[in-house]
């Protein structure tokens, strides 16, 4: 099982927006693990959803059938996810904290 691993204050990486509803216990524990890791609240959300992301296996097994399956229609998945993970991979590289925990 892998560990989820929140650097000291390595929070400065390009974002795209995304708007969400959370529980406030789960913001409350948000915002006191940023302010213990000295890091913005976004940051620490970036990091739990990436490490929840690659804990998931039928996920990470259809994201990868994404990849080689090509498009079918204009509109399909994985033509409109695109740029999302364009803009993430490129937050992965402009962050060398992350990429090595990647």
């Amino acid at each position: 099982m892998n560990k989820l691993k929140i650097e000291h204050g390595v929070s400065r990486v390009r974002r795209a927006k995304l708007q969400a509803s959370i529980d406030q216990s789960i913001a409350d524990d948000i915002q006191v693990l940023a302010d213990w890791s000295n890091n913005e609240p976004q940051y620490v959300i970036n990091q739990l959803l990436r490490f929840a992301l690659t804990q998931e296996e039928d996920f990470l097994k259809y994201k990868a059938s994404l990849a080689v399956s090509p498009a079918k229609t204009p509109g399909s998945i994985k033509s409109t996810s695109s740029p999302v993970r364009t803009a993430q991979d490129a937050s992965l590289k402009s962050d060398p904290a992350v990429a090595a925990h990647a």
